[in-house]
């Protein structure tokens, strides 16, 4: 009751001392709204998108170009537009309240509340609504229908139930949207619009005396669907429809036996056949492969060829034996390619894995196979119509990559036609693609951070930009630097358009000549295309480009229209916002856009593309309003190492430069672009919430680091440190209630911090690693990788191996100075972490321990790198909350800090209470 009551006066000395302003607390989380699935219609005319309260239930609203409110409802997501913009569909979800007491009352899945689907009528503005939907379709290219799939539903065959399941099919209602006519398929297990033509494919497992199990296609302007393939038992797989819908393809398994090696056959469909002809089966397929039911089936543009996979015999395991007779035992040997815990991640895929293969259909169904066990990817030019395919394989440098940090690959080119394979290209380091046409292969190639073409009739290799300086110039890890990216290619592969830190630059691919067409370097303005029409292959070379425009010095961002025909621009809109990417409508031109700061919340804005005279469509937060917030600015400060640095702080909305305020500096390695990012307050998953802190009287600081390779701790103190100093001479940071946070690599970089240093009063440290010669030799467990290259080349920045530089790494490893650290210190690991093996937490909690240092270790069981679920994050936040406002506010101390939880109370007592002050 003390505790309770002490935390109301708290509560409310807060709130008088801030205006008659709302302080935020963590209940407050519940009732920010964050905006999702936003789409703008085809026409211009209308917006969707849902307003998420609280990461619980979503409010679905459809309003006009005005803002204008057209219709909403209540706990619906997933909105979407039918092809003529004249339908909005959206999913209507049980109420989450309502189903957390279900689960309470130990209510049977069975029995839980499904979905609804949502028809809404723009025209009529009429609701329909359909209960019991696993999902739904609609075609990509035309209009006027829907399909969608029931959840349960049983119809008696032979006086008997045939239950819809994932296995006998559930049913899909065909709808027209115009009449409200349906139709009832039965029974299927698959389903697809043709994107162009008005035909839909499915498959069903039939019923008896009415429908045959089989393959069928129907077209949308008929009554009845036509069997291209029935059978009496089989399994199907991978079926597709090709665009105009005149082509169909599938793999069936018809055999009945339980034969492990399943024999697949592929079949193909053309409009005016009778029946799907068999194309490939087990006795045709190339020796020593087979037809795989996992591989993608797809059609060429034009629709002569037909793309499928070829898969290897699986192994198979002797059924004759029992348990007691299986041995089971991993072996791990030095010079196998991939690591065995790689392996063992990815068995599933290995089964899974296929090799592209050609039919061409126009050719008697010549079949051609592309990939193989020596190339095993493939990528197809020109959305398949090239006559060439990209291969590529990796395998001669998997050992190397467990340390390197990256892959490399040697590429070729395959005749789709005869099979013909020609070496283009040996090691690799980086992707290569076709250009749109495919008259080029090109990529960035990291090794020698250049960008280059290939063309592919000639074999000829143009390196653009070798000597010149379009890789990351900040660049400061031990490995290769990484490109600025490009923005395509213009029309029929005349010119690539490359990005250096700031412009846009024109090279011809035959030559290596270029251009520069923006003059952003002069001003420190980085210039990037934005692809308004999604569908778009080429860059118009003498239409009007759309920009985004970026300042690396204010931090300003804008919109900017570039005449590509006379190479003249306009700056539209900058300022003191995040601008985010438009989206256009596809037949209008209207966008929908966002702009944000750490006041503004990135709301909903539609414009035509000059941008004037915006109209803002949504409101997500005017609560916002009625809480004390927050203020960003960017501060600067010289390193210890003589680099001028940036950072960003983060003040109270009623900020007093003659006040003394708490800090907490949290960082990781570079945010200050990230100035005017919104934050509003939410349980985060391993930082601290900004917007949350300021409002309760806390100044946030997060500083830039530049990084001296082979010594990332002490570029941390050296960067962190006397920004951290320059704070306190400005005089209104209380040098005595100072707090670090961060997670990861923050967490180890403040794990090396509090061994240096005793500026800070507090600390929390996320997924640390105190020990890199022990985390050197681990695994990250998500992906089965051994950390190596993570020490050797990139983030960790030691430049090399235990044995080439065992000072480096003795030296930034903090567990060698644990009796240095007088930092109260809060830890948090999961046991799950995939990234960071939680042992390192551990060795860092039990040294302090050890040496009787205060700290405190939290474990979220069954959580990966950071907690994900929702009373997880709470939990950690309050609980971080708690343990800054004792040491840097002087506030109570939790229960949980002074006797801990013990494991007989884990889940029951979280020990979050407020004790008395003393």
């Amino acid at each position: 009751m003390k505790a309770k009551l002490l935390s109301i006066i708290c509560l409310f000395a807060c709130f008088t001392a801030f205006g008659q302003k709302k302080i935020l607390d963590h209940p407050d989380f519940e009732i920010w709204n964050t905006i999702q699935g936003q789409r703008i219609s085809r026409n211009g005319e209308l917006i969707l998108y849902s307003l998420e309260k609280g990461e619980a239930d979503n409010h679905f609203k459809l309003k006009d170009s005005k803002g204008a409110l057209v219709f909403s409802h209540e706990r619906s997501e997933n909105g979407r537009f039918d092809f003529n913009s004249d339908y909005v569909f959206f999913t209507i979800k049980p109420w989450q309240s309502d189903v957390r007491e279900l689960k309470r009352q130990k209510t049977k899945k069975s029995d839980m509340p499904t979905d609804t689907l949502a028809i809404y009528s723009v025209k009529d503005k009429r609701l329909v609504k359909i209960p019991h939907v696993r999902g739904y379709k609609t075609p990509a290219k035309w209009g006027g229908y829907l399909a969608y799939q029931l959840t349960d539903d049983a119809v008696k065959v032979n006086g008997k139930e045939k239950k819809a399941s994932a296995k006998n099919g559930y049913h899909v209602v065909l709808r027209n949207l115009k009449t409200g006519k349906q139709d009832t398929l039965k029974y299927v297990t698959d389903y697809k619009f043709a994107n162009e033509g008005e035909k839909l494919a499915f498959v069903t497992t039939g019923l008896a005396t009415v429908q045959s199990p089989g393959v069928y296609i129907q077209e949308l302007n008929t009554a009845e669907p036509k069997a291209i393939f029935t059978a009496d038992k089989g399994k199907y797989a991978q079926m597709t429809i090709s665009n105009s819908g005149e082509r169909l393809a599938f793999v069936a398994d018809l055999d009945t036996t339980k034969a492990l090696v399943r024999p697949n056959a592929l079949y193909s469909w053309k409009e005016g056949m009778d029946r799907a002809e068999k194309v490939v089966d087990q006795v045709s397929a190339p020796q020593g492969y087979r037809v795989s039911s996992d591989g993608n089936i797809s059609y060429s543009k034009d629709e002569s060829k037909l793309f499928f996979g070829l898969a290897t015999p699986p192994v198979l395991q002797d059924t004759s034996l029992i348990d007691e007779e299986i041995v089971n035992v991993e072996v791990w040997t030095y010079d196998e390619p991939r690591l065995y815990t790689v392996q063992e991640l990815q068995v599933a895929n290995d089964k899974r894995k296929s090799y592209l293969t050609a039919i061409h259909l126009d050719k008697k169904n010549k079949l051609v196979q592309l990939a193989t066990k020596e190339y095993p990817s493939a990528s197809f030019g020109n959305e398949g119509n090239a006559n060439l395919v990209l291969v590529n394989t990796s395998l001669p440098y998997q050992l190397q990559s467990q340390w390197q940090g990256g892959t490399y690959r040697d590429y070729a080119l395959v005749n789709v036609s005869t099979g013909e394979t020609k070496m283009a290209m040996k090691e690799i380091r980086g992707g290569v693609i076709f250009s749109p046409s495919a008259k080029y292969a090109f990529g960035y190639s990291s090794a020698d951070s250049t960008w280059f073409t290939y063309n592919v009739a000639t074999g000829k290799r143009q390196n653009l930009t070798l000597g010149k300086i379009f890789y990351n110039e900040l660049n400061d890890s031990p490995n290769f630097p990484s490109s600025y990216g490009s923005a395509g290619w213009t029309k029929d592969d005349e010119r690539f358009l490359v990005y250096d830190r700031y412009d846009i630059w024109s090279f011809n691919p035959e030559n290596g000549q270029g251009e520069r067409l923006t003059k952003g370097r002069e001003s420190g303005t980085a210039y990037r295309y934005v692809r308004l029409d999604n569908e778009a292959r080429f860059i118009d070379p003498k239409g009007k480009w759309l920009l985004t425009t970026f300042n690396d010095a204010n931090k300003h961002s804008g919109y900017y229209t570039y005449n590509a025909r006379n190479g003249r621009g306009n700056q539209l809109l900058t300022g003191p916002f995040n601008y985010g990417r438009p989206v256009k409508a596809q037949d209008d031109d209207h966008v929908m856009f966002t702009k944000q700061s750490f006041e503004v919340f990135p709301d909903i804005h539609y414009a035509d593309l000059t941008f004037e005279s915006p109209t803002q469509i949504s409101n997500a937060n005017p609560q916002q309003s009625e809480y004390n917030w927050g203020t960003a600015e960017l501060v600067h400060w010289m390193s210890l190492d003589g680099d001028q640095l940036s950072g960003m702080l983060i003040k109270p909305e009623n900020f007093d430069p003659n006040k003394k305020y708490p800090m907490i500096v949290n960082f990781y390695e570079k945010s200050s672009n990230g100035l005017f990012s919104h934050r509003p307050p939410a349980a985060g998953r391993s930082t601290i919430s900004y917007s949350f802190y300021t409002s309760r009287g806390y100044v946030i600081f997060n500083p830039d680091v530049n990084y001296r390779i082979g010594y990332p701790g002490e570029s941390a103190l050296n960067s962190v440190i006397p920004g951290v100093t320059s704070l306190v001479e400005k005089g209104f940071i209380d040098k005595d209630n100072i707090g670090v946070q961060g997670h990861s690599w923050g967490g180890y970089q403040i794990a090396y911090l509090v061994t240096k240093t005793d500026i800070f009063k507090a600390a929390e440290a996320g997924a640390p690693v105190p020990n890199m010669i022990s985390a050197y030799g681990g695994i990250r467990w998500w992906t089965g990788l051994s950390r190596q290259f993570q020490y050797e080349h990139t983030q960790s920045r030691i430049g090399g191996t235990p044995w080439e530089y065992p000072a480096r790494f003795i030296e930034n490893s903090p567990i060698f100075n644990m009796d240095k650290v007088n930092t109260p210190l809060l830890i948090m690991h999961n046991d799950a972490d995939g990234h960071v093996p939680w042992y390192q937490g551990i060795e860092m909690f039990t040294a302090l321990r050890r040496l009787g240092k205060p700290s405190w270790f939290l474990n979220y069981n069954g959580e990966p790198h950071w907690p994900l679920k929702r009373q997880n994050r709470l939990d950690f936040n309050i609980r971080m909350a708690q343990f800054f406002d004792y040491y840097l506010k002087g506030a109570p101390k939790p229960v949980w800090m002074e006797r801990g939880v013990p494991a007989l109370e884990k889940g029951i007592n979280q020990g979050l209470e407020l004790m008395d002050k003393r």
